[in-house]
């Protein structure tokens, strides 16, 4: 196994060493969990890509299914579908685009301002949905097997302040930092 104990508490010895290595200290606990915090995600997403991809969907577009499907019959607009899954418009709209080509959903004008289309789920991404559902439970259940309410809260807690740090860092760079110029990125 790679991960290991001390003290009770599961670490990873290769990350542990890169760290030391690279900060020449060792101090390394913050950027060892940062490393834990990545190889979680990429567990995580393999388990949801391993399970939409065999039924023709990225992790991306089933995300954004889900989102159509939360939204009701008014659907959501491209921006905001970006925003909430946290990828660029140009990334939310080619989402939309495979989800359109397979069915799972439709552009409809924005009733507000006809400037807008709004991307709405179909009876076929509906169904797509329902027929997911059940080994979606499975897969997360067994993902976090052994995991208690608590410990899940905890899990849930800890990731969400991880994204409001960052949040709070981005808001503050942006202002003592602003980007200009062509070479911004």
């Amino acid at each position: 196994m790679k991960y290991v104990y001390d003290d009770g508490v599961l670490f990873d010895p290769r990350a542990r060493a890169a760290m030391r290595e690279f900060l020449g200290a060792d101090d390394t606990l913050a950027f060892e969990a940062a490393a834990a915090v990545r190889t979680a995600h990429q567990s995580v997403e393999r388990m949801r890509a391993h399970g939409s991809e065999g039924r023709g969907l990225s992790s991306g577009a089933m995300d954004l299914l889900l989102r159509l499907s939360a939204a009701g019959d008014g659907g959501a607009g491209i921006g905001e579908l970006a925003q909430a899954a946290g990828v660029s418009p140009r990334n939310a709209t080619g989402l939309v685009d495979t989800l359109e080509r397979d069915g799972l959903a439709r552009r409809a004008p924005d009733p507000d301002d006809r400037r807008s289309v709004r991307a709405v789920i179909t009876d076929d991404g509906r169904a797509w949905i329902e027929a997911f559902r059940q080994p979606s439970r499975l897969a997360m259940k067994a993902i976090f097997h052994g995991f208690t309410d608590e410990e899940l809260a905890t899990l849930r807690h800890l990731c969400l302040r991880l994204a409001v740090n960052q949040e709070h860092l981005a808001e503050h760079l942006a202002e003592h930092w602003p980007r200009t110029g062509a070479g911004a990125r």
